[in-house]
């Protein structure tokens, strides 16, 4: 399970795309929202679209594996998706921000690797809100102002990755997430491959 956060325009979602892109073996989760949706936002596709008597009933039915409430709006995680994902053997991919990340971290432990990423700084990211040109001066200024809260608990992530150049940023995304996967732990088929080699040995 990978899990992917940042402020607001820091850039994770297009980090993501391209990763789900480059990469087969990533199924991303899509997560549900009651925030309004974008002009250039598909339900279904970037969010689920919900009301909030709707998302509530999904928390109170344990239907969410991590929830919180972010910029006034509450963000969720379905749970059978990506239940049935991790059961068909497929990498998880998760664009949350870091009170999921932390929920997540409790639930599934040494299966989740997180990463952080950050602007190369707020002035950046107030102009990169800007060019975006999707939301008001008063929702950017919000943003930005949570942008500085959410950066504090950067500590609570495996890997930080500063956005300076999307492109860079992007692969040391994609060498975490090859380091990630060559862990030993993450190999099973390693340990009879090992013992076969011990055994051929031992035979010469």
């Amino acid at each position: 399970m990978l899990v992917l956060s940042s402020p607001s325009g820091a850039g994770k979602s297009t980090i993501a795309r391209n990763l789900l892109e480059t990469d087969p073996a990533f199924r991303l989760s899509v997560s549900v929202t009651t925030r309004k949706r974008r002009s250039s936002e598909i339900d279904g596709q970037h969010y689920h679209f919900r009301s909030v008597p709707d998302f509530e009933v999904m928390r109170d039915r344990d239907e969410l594996l991590e929830w919180a409430e972010v910029h006034g709006n509450f963000y969720g995680t379905p749970r059978a998706p990506a239940e049935k994902a991790i059961g068909d053997g497929q990498d998880m991919l998760f664009d949350i921000d870091w009170q999921g990340a932390q929920q997540m971290k409790e639930k599934v432990g040494v299966d989740m690797v997180s990463i952080f990423i950050l602007p190369p700084s707020i002035d950046e990211l107030r102009e990169r809100l800007k060019r975006r040109a999707e939301d008001s001066d008063e929702v950017i200024e919000t943003r930005l102002r949570n942008a500085r809260a959410e950066i504090a608990h950067w500590r609570e992530y495996d890997y930080i990755v500063v956005n300076d150049d999307l492109n860079d940023a992007f692969h040391e995304v994609q060498a975490i997430v090859t380091a990630e996967r060559l862990r030993r732990d993450r190999r099973p088929g390693l340990f009879d491959f090992v013992s076969e080699m011990l055994n051929e040995s031992a035979v010469v």
